[in-house]
């Protein structure tokens, strides 16, 4: 594994962990008024995306990423369909 790798995976770790703090709060609070389901479903649709490309690539660190982002979105968008506004 080279440098170019490690620094990959480490940049896929930072930004899988952007959503999460999103996805916590979401869940603990009952509450997505505020998230935009337009915008979840760009993240959605591009985290499938690169996800094809990942695997065309054979790319490690952009399928780790995108396939934790794209489960994360799937989460938000369940809770922002399933959460009653308040």
């Amino acid at each position: 594994m080279d440098w170019t790798e490690v620094i990959g995976l480490i940049a896929s770790a930072l930004s899988s962990l952007t959503f999460m703090p999103q996805v916590y709060r979401a869940w603990k609070t009952k509450s997505v008024d505020d998230l935009s389901l337009l915008m979840m479903f760009f993240v959605f649709t591009s985290t499938i995306l690169w996800l094809v490309y990942g695997f065309e690539r054979k790319a490690l660190p952009v399928l780790i990423c995108n396939g934790i982002i794209c489960f994360l979105s799937i989460i938000l968008i369940y809770f922002k369909l399933s959460f009653k506004k308040k």
